[in-house]
Formats: C-alpha cells, sequence, structure tokens
C-alpha cells in the first residue's frame, strides 16, 4: 500500500497481551493507501492494569468484575482518540471509524470456541461520537476458525514483496508470524510466548516492566535442560492454525518446571531462548530469506540476535519498511475497521481455518 496521506481518516485501538498501555493510531486509509498520521502510547492506571491481569484467569466474581472493567477500559480508550484528535486538530466528524480490538482476557479457540475482548464499544462511540467497530475474531471462529491471528492480511498489503520470501513476527505478549511468499500470503499463526514470560520473570525478580534491550537475559546463560523442558510442551509440537494466550503461557505454566535453585538470570536467559527457539523451530519449513519484527520484542535487541543466529538471515524492525513497530498491530485494526465498512472480507482462512472468508467486526454508531 502507498504511504500518501489520502483516504478515510480512522483511529486503531490495541491493548494487547502485555497490558502495558493502550496504542492508538490515526491513520488515512483508501483503496491502495495507507498512511499514518499521528501515534500514542497511553499508560493505564495502576489498579485498571491490576484488574484487567486479574481477570485473565478464573476467579471470583467474574462477570460483574469484568463489566466494570469493560466501562473503565472504554473511558480509557475514549481518553486516547481524544488525545489523538487534539494532537491533529481533527474534529470528531472527520473520523469514519475507531477499530478497537479491545482487552482479550479469554482465547478458546476449538469446537465451540470463543475470544472475549472486554471494552465497552457503546461507551466508545458515546464518549467520542464516532463509530466503532470492534469484536473482530469471533466471526470468524463461528465459521470454524482460531479467530486469530488477524494481522497477517494486513502484513500482506504493508510487506508483501514480489520475488521475496519474507516472514513477518509480531512478537507482543504473545508472538505470531506471517508467511508471505511474494504477494502471496502462505499462512500465519501464533508461536508461543513472546514477551509474557519475560516480563512476568524480570517484574517478580528486578521490580523492572520489561527487560530493557534483554540486558539482563544477555548477561546469563540459558539452562539446557529447563529450555528442553519447556520446548516440549505439545503446544509447540501442533500443526497451523493455532493461537494461544495467557489462558497456556502464564505464571503456573512455568513453576512446575524451575528447579528450586533455579538462578533467576539464567531463567531469563531461558525464557528469551525460549521465545528465539520457538519463533525460529517455527519457521523452519518456510525458510524466509528475511525476518521483520514488530511489536515490543522488536526493541529486545538480544532476542533479535538470538533470532538470527538461529535462523541466518536478516531479522530487521518493520521501521525499515516505513512503520514502525511499535503501531503495527494498531495500524492493523484501523485498517480492519476500513474493511468491514467497505464491505471487503477482513480474515484470511489459510491462516485461521476459517471455512471461508467473511468481513469481520460490528458496527457501533455514536
Amino acid at each position: 500500500m502507498s504511504s500518501e496521506a489520502r483516504g478515510d481518516y480512522l483511529i486503531g485501538l490495541m491493548t494487547g497481551t502485555s497490558v502495558d498501555g493502550i496504542d492508538a493510531v490515526l491513520t488515512r486509509i483508501g483503496d491502495g493507501h495507507f498512511s499514518l498520521q499521528t501515534t500514542l502510547n497511553q499508560p493505564l492506571p495502576d489498579p485498571l492494569q491490576d484488574a484487567v491481569l486479574a481477570l485473565c484467569q478464573p476467579g471470583d466474581n467474574e462477570i460483574d468484575r469484568a463489566g466494570a472493567v469493560s466501562r473503565q477500559l472504554s473511558l480509557c480508550y475514549a481518553q486516547a482518540c481524544q488525545t489523538l484528535l487534539e494532537q491533529t486538530g481533527l474534529k470528531p466528524q472527520q473520523i469514519r471509524a475507531i477499530g478497537c480490538h479491545g482487552q482479550t482476557v479469554r482465547h478458546r479457540p476449538g469446537e465451540n470456541g470463543f475470544s472475549l475482548q472486554l471494552g465497552c464499544p457503546d461507551t466508545l462511540a458515546v464518549e467520542t461520537g464516532i463509530t466503532v467497530v470492534s469484536n473482530f475474531r469471533n466471526k470468524d471462529m463461528a465459521l470454524g476458525g482460531q479467530g486469530a491471528p488477524l494481522v497477517p492480511p494486513f502484513h500482506q498489503q504493508l510487506f508483501a514483496r514480489p520475488g521475496q520470501r519474507r516472514a513477518i513476527a509480531n512478537i507482543g505478549g504473545m508472538a505470531n508470524v506471517t508467511l508471505l511468499d511474494g504477494n502471496t500470503l502462505l499462512g500465519g499463526f501464533d508461536t508461543g510466548p513472546g514477551n509474557v514470560l519475560m516480563d512476568l520473570w524480570i517484574r517478580q525478580h528486578r521490580q523492572q516492566p520489561f527487560d530493557r534491550n534483554g540486558d539482563w537475559a544477555a548477561g546469563g546463560e540459558p539452562d539446557p535442560r529447563l529450555l528442553a523442558q519447556l520446548l516440549d510442551d505439545p503446544y509447540f509440537r501442533l500443526p497451523p492454525p493455532k493461537s494461544t494466550g495467557r489462558e497456556l503461557f502464564h505464571a503456573d505454566w512455568l513453576k512446575p518446571h524451575l528447579p528450586g535453585h533455579s538462578e533467576p538470570q539464567q531463567v531469563q536467559a531461558t525464557l528469551a531462548e525460549l521465545t528465539a527457539r520457538s519463533i525460529s523451530d517455527a519457521l523452519a519449513d518456510f525458510a524466509p530469506q528475511q525476518l521483520l519484527v514488530c511489536g515490543g520484542g522488536a526493541h529486545n535487541h538480544h532476542l533479535l540476535a538470538r533470532l538470527q543466529h538461529h535462523l541466518e538471515i536478516p531479522v530487521i524492525s518493520t521501521e525499515s519498511e516505513g512503520l514502525h513497530p511499535d503501531w503495527v498491530e494498531a495500524a492493523a485494526f484501523a485498517w480492519l475497521a476500513w474493511a468491514r465498512l467497505e464491505g471487503q472480507c477482513g480474515n484470511a482462512p489459510v491462516v485461521t481455518g476459517a471455512s471461508r472468508e467473511t468481513i469481520l467486526g460490528q458496527v457501533t454508531l455514536p
């Protein structure tokens, strides 16, 4: 897609598995045209972040807690949208729609599967005066798909190049890959944990939200026995289509594997290697010529170096292709909202396993 600034204004909103804040982007999108106008990362208030994380695991009184959190999240989403408009001087009536992914707290693919994202589209539409497109995942799941990942068709639009065999790795809390052979989307799936376990471990042992540049992991040596145990999880052997989340990869998944004398820095190095190995192993059969990386993992220099070591190909940020890695996923949901309003299919059955292509998203008017 061209970077020319023409087309409709749309906002994309994303809070990912890391629950570290709202990524908000203002875009202009038209047929064959995409441009990023302005961006914003808005941290979530600590009590709201804690409430979201608590809802990611089963607990008491979930329905009441989820209902309240859903409204609170949408007020934060609305504030992010208002800040974007203030930055650009645009009015709400100039924005065609907001594409709001919401905050996933359950993702259960499979027979009678579902995916639950918190965030009240009615609240967001009323607070902003802008049409909202939300609930992107469940239509695909009703058609037998995984409902995830949803970003590969957007990756195809932006990053496919004739004659180039490329993989795109989106490394957020979880990691997913997109497989592009020239202009053709061949597949995509969740590879497993991205930053989620590394973030959890450094928060627990060093009271830091994440391992900046991967420096702590880089100073340790992975434990081969622990790494082998972690990589032995059946998820890594599942063939695609497949998707996962905090429902599987969380503290209680990790804890049984840790010997009582585990040295914290060695565990951090092992968790970084787990992410690098699970991504590189998943790409082995595809054999890309180049790996583009987006998401928070693109800032982890140690992780990128380990990926390059295992894959023996160039591993570079999507910024080299004109879109900063921090904003790719939020931009994808602005694009999915545009596709919904244009009546274009947003899913890719070759990725999700759905029985057919379909239009994704539900529209909420202000």
